[in-house]
């Protein structure tokens, strides 16, 4: 038999077996720990943008501060008004009293300006009489506006028309250069004026503004003006004189017939009315700026020559 050589037989250790594989639960919670866990929780939560507090708690402090700094300018504000106040008062006491005080003074001056005025004429009157002017010295004032009178007369009313309308035939301002034909020009109350007094008034006011002989009525744009004092529509024209013969020979003459196409062609609204007493105030002021009184010693040039 022969020999035959067996294959070599390789021995193989066997480890012997963990003591604790039986504990591999164990063994897990050991070797990680729970740190990790809670740091990939929290790097979740950065990521979504929920890391911090929760969204109702963010939410109810960011509404608890906006209150607290909404109390605190309210309560600034209210501060600084109750500090500010008795300021303010002060100022308005101080504007109030001086507001008093200079209509106080505007009344004494305005007396004032009444008594001088009486004072002149009757000094006036006082040095007619003298010279035998009787009575003239009064009718002279009268004429010039310096002193109030009251009387019989008219009230003419004078105002724009409702609706506007451009001009037509026998446009009696034809030469105006205003498309607004429906309004009071300066010079419609020029000629009312000038009609009245043809017609025999002895004196004359528009809306409270008394005429003299050195009044203007003039315009200023679409303004109307008397003496450089601006009027506004209704034109009130008081005139004092025989109320009955005054109306009826102010509408027969030209300016009442011309006021009267400017009523019927362009609507402009007018009431004429026959008073029993009017009263008309002074004229403001009377300034002379060429006429001179003269003496009792001027002669003429041609007598001074004679011998």
């Amino acid at each position: 038999m022969c020999g035959m050589s067996q294959p070599p037989v390789r021995s193989t250790t066997a480890h012997p077996p963990r003591p604790d594989a039986s504990m591999s639960l164990l063994t897990n919670v050991m070797d990680h720990s729970l740190d990790d866990g809670y740091a990939e929780a929290a790097a979740r939560k950065t990521a979504a943008g929920e890391g911090g507090l929760p969204r109702t708690l963010r939410a109810k402090l960011g509404l608890a501060a906006g209150l607290v700094l909404a109390a605190l300018v309210v309560t600034v504000g209210a501060a600084q008004a109750r500090v500010a106040a008795p300021v303010v008062a002060k100022e308005r006491e101080e504007l109030i009293d001086r507001i008093g005080r200079e209509t106080d003074a505007a009344d004494e001056l305005e007396e004032s300006v009444e008594a001088l005025r009486d004072d002149v004429g009757a000094r006036q009157r006082e040095a007619l009489k003298d010279s035998g002017g009787g009575d003239q010295g009064e009718l002279v004032s009268l004429l010039s506006g310096a002193v109030e009178v009251h009387g019989p007369g008219v009230k003419l009313v004078v105002d724009d028309a409702e609706e506007t309308a451009e001009g037509g035939d026998g446009d009696p301002r034809g030469t105006s250069g205003f498309s607004d034909t429906g309004r009071v020009r300066d010079r419609d109350l020029q000629r009312v004026v000038n009609g009245l007094w043809e017609s025999g008034a002895e004196a004359i006011s528009i809306n409270g503004q008394r005429l003299t002989a050195l009044s203007a009525i003039r315009a200023a744009g679409d303004a109307i003006l008397v003496d450089n004092r601006p009027l506004v529509p209704p034109y009130t024209v008081l005139a004092v004189g025989d109320g009955k013969k005054l109306s009826t020979r102010f509408q027969d003459s030209a300016d009442g017939l011309y006021l009267h196409v400017l009523q019927e062609n362009y609507g402009i609204r007018t009431a004429l009315s026959v008073e029993e007493d009017l009263r008309l105030p002074a004229a403001p002021s009377l300034i002379v700026r060429t006429a001179q009184p003269r003496t009792e010693t001027a002669q003429p040039q041609a007598e001074k020559g004679t011998s």
